[in-house]
């Protein structure tokens, strides 16, 4: 195995080399050590799977990957690649199949991914076809574990992760259980190609400081300021964590003015109901953010819902499916204040459209910077769990976790 081209300047995670967000070498073992490697990838909803063959395409990194529910119930993904020349099996983001049948030659795989037939396997008139010895049991495309956890489908090539739920751990298992507790309805989707690497975007995630700093709409409409009430649990093997507030408008105070910072703004909102909505969790949080690593996402931001997928693309870029979520017991009202409230997240969205463009600030600010190093080191050098937010410990909590998996 290579080693990496890209050295850390130490063995904590408070400097992280810009090369690591550009370099092609480290982009590619990223495929290998991460993705392919030892931990839990999201597939889908066990929503959108709701009959025997349904199915999605979806990505393991950069692997394309079918993930369907079979005639027993259970729930299978293996790779969208044909085991003859490798052309993909499945085209469609989803749809309804009995088999599949590869479009360039005709092979065919059932649910499962098994390799069941071959198009004139025994030739034409005693002609041609494969050899004797070929045996489709021996071939097919790679298949993944598959775990689901509170309607999360999530997928592995690695057959060294633990359970989910243990590499989940009982914090993150807690947390997710308390947004995922009943069935849920895709109520929208979208997918957002964005120019930078996409570590950049799962550290953005995580940084919990720079959130009533660079979203206007957060801090002028306090529905997030570092002065509400909060934290940050980071897992430990750091590669998991949640951040959560509580809107307090009591605990507006004048430090943001203070600090000349741009967030906290005079602007005024013609209609005001983006902001309303309804009480649904009994804990008084009104912002959860909760990733598990490496590329998973789930928001409660009042009452919208969405779960994000993050991947990676190749030469700093990615890509960011957005799956947003009622749920089946909606109230036509509650559906409707969901579908107004998705007005803050997206590509398009009052808070999102800012994280959207400050990862493209950074893939374009450490052009020619690749011997330097990012500065990660708010709230201490630690990956501790936090009862305040000022802080990047869950963003060094992600470099601790992939570091373990990119050396190991």
């Amino acid at each position: 195995m290579s080693e990496q081209t890209t050295r850390w300047p130490g063995p904590g995670y408070t400097r992280i080399p810009y090369g690591l967000y550009s370099d092609p070498q480290t982009q590619q073992q990223e495929q290998e050590r991460v993705f392919r490697g030892a931990t839990w990838n999201y597939l889908c909803l066990e929503a959108e799977l709701p009959e025997a063959g349904s199915y999605r395409t979806t990505h393991v990194g950069e692997t394309p990957v079918i993930v369907n529910k079979d005639a027993d119930g259970e729930i299978y993904a293996f790779e969208n690649r044909c085991a003859h020349r490798g052309a993909l099996i499945a085209l469609d983001k989803s749809g309804k199949a009995d088999s599949f049948q590869c479009v360039y030659h005709a092979w065919s795989y059932d649910l499962q991914g098994n390799l069941t037939g071959v198009a004139f396997e025994k030739g034409v008139k005693g002609k041609g076809g494969m050899p004797d010895s070929f045996c489709k049991e021996d071939h097919g495309p790679r298949k993944l574990r598959v775990a689901v956890y509170c309607g999360l489908v999530f997928g592995s090539f690695s057959d060294d992760v633990p359970s989910v739920e243990e590499y989940l751990g009982d914090e993150i298992c807690q947390r997710i259980e308390r947004v995922m507790n009943r069935p849920v309805e895709v109520i929208g989707r979208f997918t957002q190609a964005l120019p930078n690497d996409w570590k950049l975007y799962v550290e953005n995630v995580r940084d919990s400081y720079h959130a009533s700093l660079l979203h206007l709409f957060f801090t002028t409409f306090e529905l997030n300021r570092l002065s509400q009430k909060g934290g940050v649990i980071v897992d430990e093997s750091g590669g998991n964590h949640v951040s959560y507030s509580m809107i307090d408008k009591a605990a507006a105070d004048a430090s943001y003015k203070e600090q000349g910072l741009r967030s906290d703004a005079d602007h005024k909102l013609k209609d005001t109901t983006v902001l309303e909505g309804f009480e649904e969790f009994d804990d008084g949080i009104t912002l959860q953010i909760l990733s598990v690593f490496p590329g998973f996402v789930l928001q409660q931001i009042k009452n919208c819902i969405a779960v994000r997928q993050v991947l990676p693309k190749g030469d700093g870029r990615c890509e960011l499916n957005w799956t947003y979520l009622g749920y089946a017991g909606d109230t036509p009202q509650q559906r409707k204040a969901r579908l107004k409230q998705l007005n803050l997240v997206g590509p398009a969205g009052f808070i999102s459209m800012e994280d959207g463009a400050v990862g493209s600030f950074v893939q374009r600010g450490i052009a020619g910077a690749a011997d330097l190093q990012a500065i990660v080191e708010m709230g201490g050098d630690t990956t501790a769990s936090s009862d305040g937010r000022a802080t990047e410990t869950s963003v060094r909590g992600f470099w601790k976790a992939y570091r373990n998996h990119m050396e190991a």
